[in-house]
């Protein structure tokens, strides 16, 4: 199921209170060596149509993180359903240029909602 998502894809993530969105950058590898660049949105949404609403506006949602890079043992554990894909502004991609320019590029191996502070 990994394969279907691209660059540009948002993606809706579920919590206790509500949803969440985040953001694919980029997608680096295949299968099991794969790497997931990511953004994350800071706004909570009540249900799927609003959060669906807001990914077509994209400069009216609020950034939490410019750049995680995931596994993809730590993408896979992360369940998203994909709500549609915009291109990529030069901005978007800000925080994955820095952390490419980066000797020390940290690759997390833990779900997206771990990293979040979130069970």
């Amino acid at each position: 199921m990994a394969n279907a998502f691209d660059p540009g894809d948002f993606l809706l993530y579920q919590l206790e209170s509500g949803f969440g969105l985040l953001r694919i950058l980029a997608i680096e590898g295949e299968d099991a060596g794969r790497i997931w660049h990511i953004a994350v949105y800071r706004e909570l949404f009540p249900d799927v149509e609003s959060a669906e609403q807001a990914s077509t506006a994209p400069s009216s949602l609020h950034i939490d993180r410019v750049h995680l890079a995931l596994t993809e043992r730590a993408f896979d554990r992360t369940p998203t359903a994909k709500l549609g894909n915009l291109p990529l502004a030069e901005d978007d991609l800000n925080g994955y240029r820095d952390w490419m320019a980066t000797e020390d590029r940290h690759i997390f191996d833990r779900s997206l909602l771990l990293l979040l502070g979130m069970r």
